[in-house]
């Protein structure tokens, strides 16, 4: 299988993370998001949570630190109501809207746009209405729906990276220890299923899918 690198549009790589609630970012591409703040020195990323109430704020805050790190430019904690998202949507999309002040993304990170939960296809919705010209890719996110998709773009993960991002989420997301889903193993399950099937040579991945891409 071919690889491509990013090739950002200046001096600065900007990463714009989009998550519905305080973990959905981590799950779905928090080895990636390791993983590019090895490979790109002047990397900046932008986060954004769109409900982090309460306990689940600081985790969500506590999670930006701990995956990006010193290249954490901003992050922006919302608290739209959990499962109740398309209801108050014109709500929501007045908070996309303010993002088109922030600096211009080289690579936006979302929800697929057919996952089961209806406020991460919100989520998903709006990126694309909001940023019409930029490279997106959307993370899967495991769950009870079992609505495990066929992703076509993949991110192989080194040990390090794909150890790292478990011990992570176990760290910041204290509240979600009791969840029977919330376990390594189901974690490190999916990665390597997708490790799998784009032949990773460190058998690990994490996986999205991929709309548009102008290849140059």
């Amino acid at each position: 299988m071919i690889g491509f690198g990013l090739k950002p549009g200046g001096d600065t790589f900007r990463v714009l993370c989009l998550g519905a609630h305080s973990d959905d970012i981590e799950i779905g591409c928090g080895g990636t998001i390791l993983s590019l703040r090895e490979k790109y020195q002047n990397i900046e990323f932008q986060w954004v949570v769109l409900n982090a109430v309460g306990v689940r704020e600081g985790e969500a805050r506590q999670a930006a630190t701990l995956f990006a790190g010193s290249a954490l430019r901003e992050i922006t904690l919302k608290s739209f109501p959990d499962g109740f998202m398309p209801y108050v949507g014109s709500e929501v999309k007045t908070a996309f809207e303010q993002l088109k002040q922030s600096p211009s993304p080289d690579l936006i990170l979302c929800p697929w746009r057919d996952d089961a939960h209806q406020d991460h296809r919100l989520v998903s919705e709006l990126t694309w209405n909001t940023f019409r010209n930029h490279l997106i890719l959307e993370y899967e996110i495991p769950k009870y729906d079992g609505d495990m998709g066929r992703p076509n773009a993949f991110v192989p993960l080194e040990e390090v990276q794909y150890r790292k991002k478990i011990e992570n989420l176990f760290d910041a997301f204290q509240s979600q220890h009791s969840k029977p889903w919330f376990e390594e193993s189901t974690f490190l399950s999916l990665m390597r299923l997708r490790g799998m099937e784009s032949n990773s040579p460190t058998r690990y991945a994490e996986a999205f899918h991929c709309r548009k891409l102008i290849l140059g």
